[in-house]
C-alpha cells in the first residue's frame, strides 16, 4: 500500500500508459483515468475525456449529484447548454466550472473534442431533468 498523506497518496499518471475506455452513459466519449480516485479514496476524480468519432450526444438535459466540476479543453471543441446561461462553445484552452445542480446538456462536439474533467466525489449519479423553461 502506498504511504498517504493527508488522506491521499502520490500517483502518477502518463498518456503512454494509460488506456481510453468507454464507460457511464455516454457511448459517444471514450475516458482515460489519472488515477486521482484511488490516490484519495474517491474523494476527488480526474480523468482525460476524447470524443469517438462519428458518435455524438443525445443533448439530453440531466443534472449530476456532486459537490465540483470542472471541465478544461485541451483539443477540439464542445456546446453546452445550461440552465439560466444558455448555449456556450468551449475549445482549447477553455475551462467551465459547472455547479453542483446545475441543469445542463451537451449539445454537439467536434471529432477530435478532448478534455480534463476534475470532480468530487469521483463516483457520482446523474439525473434525468426537464428542459428549462
Amino acid at each position: 500500500m502506498n504511504q498517504m498523506w493527508k488522506g491521499q497518496a502520490f500517483t502518477i499518471s502518463h498518456a503512454d500508459d494509460g488506456k481510453f475506455e468507454g464507460r457511464r452513459l455516454r457511448a459517444f466519449f471514450e475516458y482515460r483515468e489519472l488515477g486521482i480516485a484511488g490516490a484519495t479514496q474517491g474523494k476527488y476524480g480526474a480523468h482525460v475525456i476524447r470524443a469517438v468519432p462519428g458518435r455524438h450526444s443525445e443533448a439530453a438535459w440531466h443534472t449530476h449529484d456532486l459537490d465540483f466540476q470542472m471541465v478544461y479543453v485541451t483539443q477540439g471543441w464542445v456546446i453546452f447548454e445550461y440552465a439560466g446561461e444558455g448555449e456556450v462553445t468551449l475549445r482549447a484552452g477553455s475551462c467551465v466550472l459547472q455547479p453542483p445542480g446545475i441543469r445542463h446538456r451537451e449539445v454537439t462536439h467536434s471529432d477530435d473534442l478532448e478534455l480534463i474533467e476534475i470532480i468530487s466525489p469521483a463516483e457520482f449519479e446523474t439525473q434525468n431533468a426537464e428542459p428549462p423553461a
